[in-house]
């Protein structure tokens, strides 16, 4: 029987395979989730050259794998058997009009984890999907079969962009995010925003003499209420009466928050009604609608920005949370990329847990939390913590041991985002930068170490190769990184391979590191890492326990 942690958690692996055995029903409060998908092109992760090319260099992290294949058959047919009926008969009728593609593989995929995910949530407990509008119609016939018609909430619009010139359409700049509710008692505090200067300006039209600027507001009762018909100060009762007791009017007057309307001679007009002082400095805001329009995308000038393309500001995560969680909840990301949910969930006190299915996004998340909060703590499961662990990787799966390997090393970026297929002996890149030795000040060139991975035997052709590779390529300088110690013909072909000079320093041309000294936690000698790749996280001042709702 699964058992949800009991600390804050970030899970390697397949989230279908991690929600049915690691998170027990109803212990999660919060879902927020981003699933990747787009028609046309990888909804990925794009790395550039510190030139800014994108070139057979770039990285596609998340490659769009939604084919209809066996893994989506098996998704579809679970979905048939779940036992939610209006689950099976919709993803029946869609595949009945979509067929076999894409996008029917894709709404296999999640409506199998939209189960999942149904299944863990406690009832009070809400779910917020991000999609952008290429899936959303669909995606909100799902969610309306898992939870219920009637438990839809919202559909909220973000604006990500700026309009730009798409041919023959309408500018493509805003995202749809679906609010869900497991049950009809939810988590709910009411997210506010600042009255606008022109809504003070009409309504606020007052002020005291203390200078406090307000309002005047009803103070008759909207219903009958004999209770509350009675004579006040020589005004006489309204019809139906006041809106509050004669002990709460009198002290309303006392704190002067009763407006009594005079005479030019200063007496009281009783032929009018008295009204409520509503100080503008009291009031928490408008309710917020939902057309989000104030929260700006992560520019390349941001100070949170990772390098990272899809990454979402971490002022919408925490506005989401804010309504929809309190301090000690439990917050789920099942697709959390470079981490943003499960960062403002750590700043704002809420415990988590983020899934993600490749290695680069949890080694980000990872370096993310860690600069941003030195002293969280947090567990990282299904990644190798030891050298056996390591070795049993390598045994069951070369490739992903290779991009695990390359998570370790910081700012390592995987060749061609890591894909299957040959790789002509590159199985990563680590970018730096360096100062000009031309006499040009504060210039900087560019330059790249190429990243050579084994798990399995060794030997000094190995590393003859990798220093052919960096030749061919016009690298700077090689890392190889082996699973088994080096031999002595290795470590003396690399030490023959000489130095590269840089910034007034040398480094060695051809390292060699174990997996067990990067445990240990030995890194290369390196330049000065580019900057451009990933960027630090901004270390956070303190815990914002419930965050803004404005």
């Amino acid at each position: 029987m699964a058992r949800t942690p009991d600390k804050n958690t970030l899970f390697y692996g397949d989230n279908l395979r991690i929600l049915k055995d690691h998170i027990a029903d109803e212990t999660v409060d919060l879902i927020y989730l981003d699933p990747p998908f787009n028609s046309n092109a990888n909804y990925n992760v794009l790395f550039k050259t510190p030139d800014g090319v994108q070139s057979q260099s770039q990285i596609e992290a998340f490659e769009d794998s939604w084919h209809w294949n066996m893994a989506a058959e098996a998704a579809y047919q679970e979905v048939l058997t779940s036992g939610n009926s209006d689950a099976a008969n919709l993803l029946a009728a869609m595949r009945s009009f979509l067929g076999t593609n894409d996008m029917m593989a894709y709404l296999a995929m999640m409506a199998a984890r939209l189960l999942q995910l149904h299944r863990v949530l406690k009832p009070t407990g809400s779910l917020y999907l991000h999609c952008d509008p290429t899936a959303s119609h669909y995606l909100k016939l799902l969610l309306d079969a898992v939870f219920g018609p009637t438990r839809y909430r919202n559909e909220i619009i973000w604006k990500r962009t700026t309009t730009h010139s798409d041919s023959k359409t309408w500018s493509k700049v805003a995202d749809c995010i679906f609010f869900y509710a497991k049950g009809p008692t939810f988590t709910w505090n009411t997210p506010r925003e600042a009255h606008s200067d022109e809504y003070k300006a009409a309504k606020y039209r007052h002020t005291d003499e203390d200078g406090r600027i307000y309002r005047l507001d009803n103070m008759l009762s909207p219903n009958p209420r004999p209770n509350m018909m009675y004579e006040w100060r020589g005004f006489p009762s309204p019809a139906k009466g006041w809106r509050y007791s004669r002990e709460t009017m009198a002290r309303l007057e006392a704190e002067d928050r009763i407006w009594y309307p005079t005479y030019r001679d200063g007496s009281l007009d009783t032929s009018k009604r008295p009204q409520l002082k509503r100080y503008i400095d009291e009031m928490a805001g408008g309710v917020m609608g939902t057309i989000w329009t104030d929260v700006p995308p992560i520019n390349s000038q941001a100070q949170e920005r990772l390098g990272y393309p899809t990454q979402k500001p971490l002022a919408l995560l925490e506005r989401i949370l804010a309504a929809s969680s309190n301090e000690g909840d439990l917050v789920l990301d099942p697709f959390c990329g470079c981490g943003t949910t499960v960062h403002a969930a750590e700043k704002m006190g809420r415990k988590w847990i983020g899934i993600d299915v490749t290695h680069l996004a949890v080694g980000l998340i990872q370096r993310r939390l860690r600069d941003a909060f030195p002293l969280s703590e947090f567990q990282v499961l299904g990644t190798p913590k030891d050298v056996g662990a390591a070795r049993a990787l390598a045994e069951a799966d070369k490739h992903q041991f290779e991009l695990w390997a390359l998570s370790m090393i910081d700012n390592a970026q995987p060749y061609k985002g890591g894909r299957k297929g040959a790789d002509r002996g590159i199985d990563g890149f680590v970018w730096f930068q360096v100062p000009s030795t031309d006499g040009a000040g504060s210039k900087t060139i560019t330059g790249k170490a190429i990243v050579s991975i084994k798990g399995g035997g060794v030997t000094d052709s190995h590393v003859k190769d990798l220093i052919t590779t960096i030749d061919h390529e016009g690298a700077q300088m090689g890392l190889f990184v082996t699973l088994l110690p080096p031999t002595k013909p290795m470590v003396a072909r690399a030490a023959a391979a000489g130095f590269y000079e840089a910034g007034g320093r040398t480094y060695p041309k051809v390292q060699i590191l174990t997996i067990e000294e990067l445990f240990e936690g030995k890194r290369p000698q390196m330049p000065w890492l580019d900057p451009s790749v990933f960027k630090k996280a901004k270390r956070e001042a303190g815990p914002d326990k419930q965050g803004t709702l404005l």
